[in-house]
This record gives C-alpha cells, structure tokens and sequence, in this order.
C-alpha cells in the first residue's frame, strides 16, 4: 500500500449489519461512490455521484475508531473503482473481518479470498439482468454469498432456475429478499416454504428500524 492510493468516498459508518449472514452485527461500513448500473429498486442513489477523495491511510484511520471487528464495503458498486481490491487486502491485513457486497456486474475473481463476498445476481424485475456476470459465480466458495432482490413471481421463478441451474445453494449460502414495495415478504415466504427451496430468506433489518435513513 502506498500513500497515494484513495478512492471516492460516500460516506463510512456505523451501525448494525442489516443484511447477509451476520446479521445484527455492530458493523462499519464503509460505501464507495459510483455504480455503472441503474436498479429500478436501488436505494442508495445518493451514491451514484459527489463523495470525497480519501487516502487508504485517512480511510483506516476512520475506521479505526470504531471497536469492532467487522467491516463492509458496500457502494454504489465498490469495485468499478480499480482501488477497491487494494483497500480490501489492507483492511483484511489489518485483521478485520471484511465482507464485499457487489452487483456481480464487474469481476470478483481477484478479490482478495480473505474477503466474504455477497454478490447479486440481478433478476428481470431489476432491469439489469443483462449486466450479470455469471463467470463470478465460479470464484464464490462456501463463505461467501449470492442475494436475489426478488420483485414478483415471475422475479422468484426466475430465482429459482437461477439456484438450480448452477447448484448455488451446494457452492454458497443463497439469500432471497422482497424487494421493498414491490412483493409482500409473506408471500416470498410462502413461496419458499412451498418449495421446499434450499435458501436463506432475509429482511433488511435496518430498513425495519431506520427506514431509508443514510448513515444507519
């Protein structure tokens, strides 16, 4: 690392991890500015421009601040900026517990593999089902995890083929999420239930306790 390394920075925060498998977690997160894609569902729009240029040193130091161990980098898409991977391994070398939560647009194969990485694969109801990269899921291993945002019936159904199709759930934990607004998250939990489906169904704990709140 040198100390001319930076990215664009959103914003770095504390709360608790709302999603993925650590759920509840005192977390800080640490979000990139900048996404290539355009969700229809995306609710952090406020990352797509503006931030602030920050060394790695000035970034860890922030980070440092904080007492806990674990640490996202989370965008926007964090690694459209080529940096991105950079920061990782430092974090990583600094003995935090790091996750990487990523549209799977762009390449995960050189993520550092200390790194947990929760990758999207963006469904028809996303309106970016054709940015999904599906050489990625080849470099996720059994620590690392694949989300859904599912919008309606045919969004799960297409989940579904997803999952079985590249026998997700025997290489990764597999996620599924209602998108919020779009699909009750009782009927998602049906339709699992029904099916007898091999995933992990989540909410956005902290959309439950903050709503849209940046920063939380």
């Amino acid at each position: 690392m040198t100390d001319t390394q930076r990215l664009r920075i959103t914003e770095i925060f504390y709360s608790l991890q709302g999603e993925a498998l650590t759920v509840g977690i005192p977390t800080v997160f640490i979000r990139l500015t900048g996404c290539p894609l355009r969700c229809q569902y995306c609710d952090t729009t406020y990352a797509f421009s503006g931030g602030e240029w920050m060394t790695f040193d000035d970034i860890l130091e922030q980070v440092r601040n904080y007492r806990t161990r674990y640490i996202t980098v989370t965008g926007g898409e964090p690694l459209a900026q080529k940096s991105c991977n950079d920061l990782l391994t430092a974090l990583c070398d600094e003995g935090y517990d790091v996750s990487l939560e990523t549209s799977g647009a762009i390449d995960v194969c050189d993520v550092d593999g200390r790194v947990v990485k929760v990758m999207d694969l963006k469904t028809p109801g996303s309106d970016e089902e054709e940015r999904n990269r599906y050489e990625n899921i080849q470099c996720l291993n059994e620590k690392d995890q694949v989300k859904f945002v599912i919008c309606s019936e045919s969004d799960y159904d297409w989940s579904r083929s997803m999952v079985e199709k590249y026998s997700l759930d025997q290489r990764c934990e597999v996620l599924f999420s209602p998108s919020n607004e779009q699909l009750q998250a009782s009927e998602l939990a049906d339709w699992i239930l029904r099916d007898n489906l091999p995933v992990r169904f989540q909410l956005q704990l902290h959309k439950i306790l903050w709503g849209d709140q940046p920063g939380k």
